[in-house]
């Protein structure tokens, strides 16, 4: 399932908060993005229809709550971007992530743990 930008937003906050009220989403992401609420509920509306959310009624309200776990989300995007911009070929990807990166003496610690166990 290909999940837009904008709609990884909405999935973030629900996976955070689920379920959520589509005006607690609306509310939210109205502070924070200069999003309409028809844009919103548009957002919310195409995720169902992609089988990422759920939504059930409640009164006049309409709750969400996820269909599809982050990690099998973010799986499918990490390949489609290391597809579309690498060739498929991870080594690549992680050199560059790894060279363009502030990254701390413990993640680099942690790196090295990992590559040493995948060694042996």
């Amino acid at each position: 399932m290909q999940i837009s930008d904008a709609e990884w937003t909405v999935m973030n906050l629900i996976w955070e908060s689920q379920p959520t009220a589509a005006s607690d989403v609306i509310e939210q992401l109205a502070e924070t993005h200069a999003w309409s609420a028809a844009t919103i509920k548009t957002m919310l509306h195409r995720l169902v229809r992609k089988g990422a959310l759920s939504a059930t009624s409640s009164g006049r309200k309409y709750i969400y709550s996820c269909r599809v776990k982050r990690a099998d989300c973010v799986l499918h995007a990490s390949r489609s971007f290391l597809d579309r911009v690498f060739g498929g070929d991870t080594a690549p990807a992680l050199l560059h992530l790894v060279e363009s990166s502030k990254l701390t003496a413990d993640q680099i610690d942690e790196l090295k743990k990992l590559l040493d166990s995948m060694e042996r």
